[in-house]
C-alpha cells in the first residue's frame, strides 16, 4: 500500500501518478516508456500514466503523487491508503485501429470508445489518434452513434416544459454574438432556454467568454434550473454542468492540435444540447470563402446530417445558411462584442445593424417553435419584443439573477490599421481577422481584439482608418502587429467610386 499525496500540477486532461524511484510497493527498473497504470482505493478505480521520480520532496518512496485532475477524480484525503497495478490496454482501442484501416463502426463501438475516453483510460495521444482516424470519414449513422455515444448518462429534466429551445453557430465568423441577444429576446417571450455556451475554443472570444463580461457564467445545475425558472432564460458555460463530459474532453485535444472536423462538431454539439433536456434548436450555419464552412453544398450536407441525427434522436432542428462572409458586428474580443449587443438591446443609433438584422431573424426562427405563431411571424415578435424594451428587461434581470460581473477594461494598448489606398471594401478575410485578434491576445484576455470600423462596401479613402488593434499585454500586441503588417485582412478595390 502507498499513501496518497497531491501534486499540484494540472496536464490538461490526462492523469498522472507519480511514484519515486525506490517506491517500495511498485518495481519501476523495468519501466522504459510511457506506462498506465490502475489505481485502486477510492469508490472506483482510476487510471493514470506513471512518472517515477528520483526526488524524494516530491513524492517519498511510501507515497503516490496524483496530480490535480486525477486526485479530484479518486475523491480521498491525502494520506489514504491506495495501491497500483498495470492496467490493460483499452479495450476499444482495437476499434481506433479498425477505423484507421477504413472500416465503419458500429454504435456500439462509439460507445466503448467514449466511455474509455470518460473513464480517462485514453492518453491526449490516443484521443487524437482516434479524431484522425474518424476524420477521414464518417458514414450519418456513424455521426448519429458518436453523438449518442457523448450524450453521456446525465441528461437534464425540465418538468412540465413541452418545448425547450436552444440556438447554436457552427461558428467560424468573428464577432457574430447573437446567441445574447436571441436569449434575451425568447426570455422576454417566454420560452423556456437554457443557453449552454463554450469559452473561446479556436476563436476569439466564445458566447460564454463574452457573456461573462457581464454576469457569471460559472452555474451548476440546480442553479440553472432555478435561473430558466425565474427567467425563462440562462446563458452558462456547459464546462460548468456535469453533462457530455465526453466532448468536452474530446473538444480539448481537437483544441490543442488545431482539428477542425464538421461531423465531430455537430456530433459534440448535439450532445450537448440534448444532454441539456434541449427539444427544439436552431443551427446557423454561416457559409463563406473564409469561414469554417466554405460552400452552400458543404452547408447543405452538413444541414442534412444534422436534420438526420435530430430526427433518430427526437430532437428538432432547424437549421439555417446563413451569409458567413465577413465579420458580424464591429467588436471582435468579449468587450467589444458585450458592448455591441449592449447597443442592439438598449436600440442605439450607432447599434451594428449587420448584428441587429440577424438575431432578429435568428431569433424569429426560434421563437417559431411555438404552435402559436404562425410561420412567418417570428421575426416581427421579435423586432417588437426588441424596439419595446422588453428584451433589454429581460437580459438586465438574466444578469442580475446570475451576478452581474466587474467590468473588464478594453485594452489600452492600441494600433489604427488604415487603407494604403483609397476604394472600396471589398472583402474581408475572417480566418486573417480572428487570427489578428487571438494574437492580440482577444483569446486570454476579454479587453483585448479588433474594433472595426470598416465592413464590406464601404467608402475608404488612404489613411482612413479599417480597424483598432486592441491589446493586454506588450507580447501580445508586439505578435498581433507583426502579423497585421504583412496582411491587413482587407481587400480593397481601388476602383471603387463614390
Amino acid at each position: 500500500m502507498l499513501n496518497l499525496k497531491h501534486i499540484a500540477v494540472s496536464s490538461f486532461n490526462e492523469n498522472i501518478a507519480y511514484i519515486h524511484r525506490d517506491c517500495t510497493a511498485y518495481k519501476v527498473d523495468d519501466v522504459q516508456t510511457l506506462t498506465k497504470v490502475e489505481i485502486h482505493g477510492g469508490v472506483r478505480p482510476i487510471y493514470a500514466f506513471l512518472q517515477v521520480v528520483d526526488d524524494a520532496k516530491i513524492v517519498k518512496p511510501d507515497e503516490l503523487g496524483l496530480n490535480s485532475e486525477a486526485f479530484n477524480q479518486i475523491n480521498l484525503p491525502e494520506g489514504a491508503n491506495i495501491s497500483l497495478s498495470l492496467a490493460p490496454a483499452a479495450p476499444s482501442l482495437a476499434s481506433i485501429k479498425r477505423k484507421v484501416a477504413g472500416n465503419i463502426l458500429s454504435a456500439g463501438e462509439y460507445a466503448s470508445i467514449v466511455n474509455d475516453i470518460v473513464s480517462h483510460r485514453y492518453s491526449n495521444m490516443d484521443i487524437a489518434s482516434f479524431l484522425v482516424a474518424s476524420g477521414s470519414f464518417m458514414t450519418a449513422p456513424e455521426v448519429l452513434a458518436l453523438t449518442e455515444a457523448l450524450i453521456g448518462e446525465d441528461v437534464m429534466r425540465w418538468d412540465n416544459e413541452g418545448i425547450v429551445v436552444d440556438f447554436h453557430c457552427f461558428g467560424g465568423v468573428p464577432g457574430n454574438k447573437t446567441d445574447i441577444i436571441i436569449t434575451a429576446i425568447i426570455a422576454a417571450y417566454g420560452l423556456p432556454m437554457p443557453k449552454t455556451a463554450a469559452r473561446s475554443l479556436t476563436s476569439c472570444a466564445g458566447v460564454a467568454d463574452t457573456f461573462a463580461v457581464l454576469a457569471n457564467v460559472d452555474i451548476d445545475e440546480d442553479k440553472l434550473k432555478a435561473l430558466v425558472k425565474e427567467n425563462r432564460a440562462a446563458i452558462v458555460d456547459y464546462n460548468a454542468l456535469p453533462i457530455a463530459e465526453g466532448s468536452k474532453i474530446v473538444s480539448t485535444v481537437e483544441r490543442h492540435l488545431g482539428l477542425l472536423q464538421l461531423q465531430h462538431l455537430a456530433a459534440s454539439i448535439l450532445a450537448i444540447k440534448l444532454a441539456a433536456g434541449v427539444t427544439h434548436l436552431v443551427l446557423d450555419i454561416p457559409v463563406g470563402p473564409s469561414s469554417r464552412i466554405k460552400s452552400t453544398n458543404e452547408a447543405m450536407r452538413l444541414r442534412k446530417l444534422v436534420e438526420y441525427v435530430g430526427d433518430m434522436l427526437s430532437l428538432e432542428i432547424d437549421a439555417v445558411i446563413t451569409d458567413g462572409s465577413e465579420p458580424i458586428g464591429n467588436g471582435i474580443g468579449a468587450v467589444l462584442e458585450a458592448r455591441d449587443i449592449m447597443k442592439v438591446l438598449r436600440n442605439k443609433e450607432d447599434a451594428p445593424q449587420d448584428l441587429l438584422e440577424k438575431s432578429l431573424f435568428l431569433a424569429g426562427r426560434v421563437l417559431e417553435f411555438d404552435p402559436k405563431l404562425r410561420g412567418g411571424q417570428g421575426y416581427a415578435v421579435a423586432k417588437e419584443i426588441l424596439t419595446s424594451g422588453r428584451a433589454l428587461e429581460a437580459l438586465n434581470k438574466i444578469i442580475y439573477s446570475q451576478g452581474k460581473a466587474p467590468q473588464p477594461q478594453l485594452g489600452h494598448l492600441t494600433r489604427d490599421i488604415v487603407a494604403t489606398q483609397s476604394g472600396v471594401v471589398e472583402s474581408i478575410d475572417n480566418a486573417r481577422i480572428n487570427r489578428i485578434g487571438v494574437l492580440a491576445g482577444a483569446s486570454q484576455y476579454p479587453g483585448a481584439g479588433l474594433d472595426l470600423m470598416k465592413k464590406v462596401g464601404d467608402q475608404v479613402e488612404q489613411g482612413e482608418t479599417l480597424y483598432r488593434i486592441h491589446s493586454v499585454n506588450s507580447t501580445d500586441f508586439a505578435f498581433a502587429n507583426s502579423v497585421v503588417d504583412g496582411n491587413t485582412g482587407y481587400e480593397i478595390n481601388s476602383k471603387g467610386t463614390y
